[in-house]
């Protein structure tokens, strides 16, 4: 898998995430599995199984976390000269007279005014490197191939 590319805001956001899912919400967890577990027969307790299931969820995403965070690459400084992690590039897709604009980078940056373009997806690669007035194609999941073009690129 890719390493990550995220903001230092966003590194720092997972970090408090896993220190809360690792930490309080697993004892949580425990503590409800635990409760359940008192209330008698397992087999029909839907209480134990709400608390299985989401201990299993946490527990998932806590290996993910750890996982990104371990491999994570930091990304500040972007320039906003070229189209890379960090920074918000303005497209037009060819037919279109509309722009469109997107924060480039992990999709655990959840940013609230852009969606997010992964560095990894079909356009996020076939932007990657470019500049202000070039055109590029990229083929879409329906294999139909668009034009786009960068018409702005400015740093987060």
């Amino acid at each position: 898998m890719e390493p990550a590319q995220l903001s230092a805001t966003a590194h720092d956001r997972l970090v408090t995430e896993l220190a809360h899912r690792s930490g309080p919400l697993r004892i949580q967890i425990a503590e409800r599995i635990e409760t359940a577990r008192e209330l008698g027969d397992l087999k029909e307790n839907a209480d134990y199984d709400a608390a299985k299931n989401e201990q299993g969820l946490n527990e998932a995403r806590v290996r993910q976390l750890e996982q990104m965070l371990r491999d994570a690459v930091i990304v500040d400084g972007a320039t906003g000269e070229v189209v890379e992690a960090g920074v918000i590039v303005e497209i037009r897709i060819s037919g279109d007279d509309e722009t469109q604009s997107y924060l480039i980078g992990s999709i655990e940056e959840r940013n609230e005014t852009y969606d997010v373009l992964s560095t990894s997806s079909p356009l996020g690669q076939a932007l990657d490197g470019r500049r202000v007035g070039e055109t590029t194609t990229y083929e879409t999941p329906r294999k139909s191939e668009l034009h786009v073009e960068i018409v702005a690129i400015r740093p987060l």
